[in-house]
């Protein structure tokens, strides 16, 4: 069983930081690309930043230049510090991590549970 669970989001005001982790954990053999969405009340999940197990980052284009994501390998944990927050920032933040668990033969993609962030202005 495999389960990722994040942590740290919080209400903040405009202008502030905050940073997310995400671990996973449970019976995992390999991770490849881990990721955060986020998803804003009444809007569609979006992506926000994906990272390679090599460390290759990608941001949606609003993100770029205020959140930075990052992980480590050996405590399959990602993170996504995030700056300069605006209202429009607020949503559920949601990770995600391609999985080859011990028992399994294929890449399955996982997700945590979410974790909300608000900005207030």
């Amino acid at each position: 069983q495999v389960q990722l669970v994040e942590s740290g989001g919080g209400l903040v005001q405009t202008g502030g930081s905050l940073r997310l982790s995400c671990i996973a954990s449970g019976s995992i053999f390999s991770i490849n690309d881990m990721g955060w969405h986020r998803q804003a009340p009444g809007k569609q999940r979006e992506l926000v930043a994906v990272i390679s197990s090599g460390g290759t980052t990608n941001y949606a284009g609003s993100m770029k230049g205020r959140f930075t994501i990052s992980r480590d390998n050996a405590k399959n944990t990602v993170y996504l510090q995030m700056n300069s927050l605006k209202p429009e920032d607020t949503a559920v933040y949601y990770c995600n991590a391609y999985i080859l668990s011990h028992e399994g033969r294929i890449w399955v993609d996982y997700w945590g549970q979410g974790t909300q962030v608000t900005v207030s202005s």
